[in-house]
């Protein structure tokens, strides 16, 4: 066939099937797990009130998360006595970190932090709405290639307003229209400070897939945990499937309990 064609006719079919392969969503050939923890840490301050990242760290090394989803997350504040947590926990689980801050505080900073097996690649901070008397809130995203041949993910840690539901509706629903402008495969994990039941977790499902919907364990407080408010969404739902979730028994680092997801990509 190719032999019919003048030479710069192959040339060009040869390079549109090049473009082809390159533009092409990459997929490795077996399937790739994916162990997704969400933890909201109270600025490393266990439920007796004293701050230790090392305790913090401890807990999350042994459950060997590939990402992590951090939430109330100091940044050099007077509280934290002047510690960049979210690069102190990435030293000490050896792990890369980032952060995102949500709003000025003690000095430093409070927001929301990532930490990755894998290097983190670009960073975004989306700011969400909040109206006077509540605290600002935030989405810190990164792309991130689990391994040569894993799919490249935006994951997301997220922390909802905790008081006032119409304010936590319309942060998720910024959030959600910030997020599905691409096609990108998207997981989001964090402390939605809601119920399963609630009108912000139901829009979520709306188009995002919860990933603890047939185990909403509760999270929340630590000792005796009594509600669920912490949570792992994914996109495109054909993408991921769920394969383990869990709520760890951790009740003493953090007031809330750590949740594990194990994802696995599809073929």
């Amino acid at each position: 066939m190719l032999r019919l064609l003048r030479p710069w006719m192959v040339r060009v079919i040869l390079a549109i099937g090049v473009l082809a392969c390159v533009a092409a969503p990459s997929r490795s050939a077996e399937p790739v797990r994916i162990r997704v923890l969400t933890y909201n840490i109270q600025h490393g301050a266990g439920m007796d009130r004293q701050i230790d990242l090392e305790r913090t760290a401890a807990v999350i090394k042994r459950l060997a998360p590939d990402v992590v989803a951090l939430q109330e997350v100091d940044n050099q504040t007077t509280r934290a006595g002047g510690v960049a947590q979210a690069a102190e926990l990435g030293k000490l689980t050896g792990m890369h970190a980032a952060f995102g801050k949500a709003m000025d505080y003690a000095g430093g900073q409070y927001g929301n932090a990532i930490l990755s097996r894998f290097p983190v690649g670009e960073v975004h901070v989306h700011e969400l709405p909040f109206e006077a008397g509540c605290e600002p809130r935030c989405a810190v995203a990164a792309r991130i290639r689990f391994g040569s041949a894993g799919p490249e993910i935006v994951f997301v840690s997220t922390h909802l307003e905790h008081a006032k539901a119409p304010v936590r509706l319309r942060q998720a629903q910024t959030l959600d229209a910030a997020l599905t402008k691409d096609n990108a495969w998207t997981i989001v994990a964090g402390d939605l400070n809601d119920v399963p039941d609630s009108p912000t977790i139901k829009s979520l499902q709306a188009g995002w897939t919860d990933a603890t919907a047939e185990q909403p364990d509760p999270t929340w407080p630590a000792d005796h945990p009594r509600v669920k408010i912490d949570y792992v969404f994914f996109r495109p739902s054909a993408a991921l499937r769920v394969v383990e979730r869990q709520v760890i028994d951790e009740p003493a680092a953090s007031d809330h309990r750590p949740l594990l997801v194990v994802l696995e990509t599809m073929p």
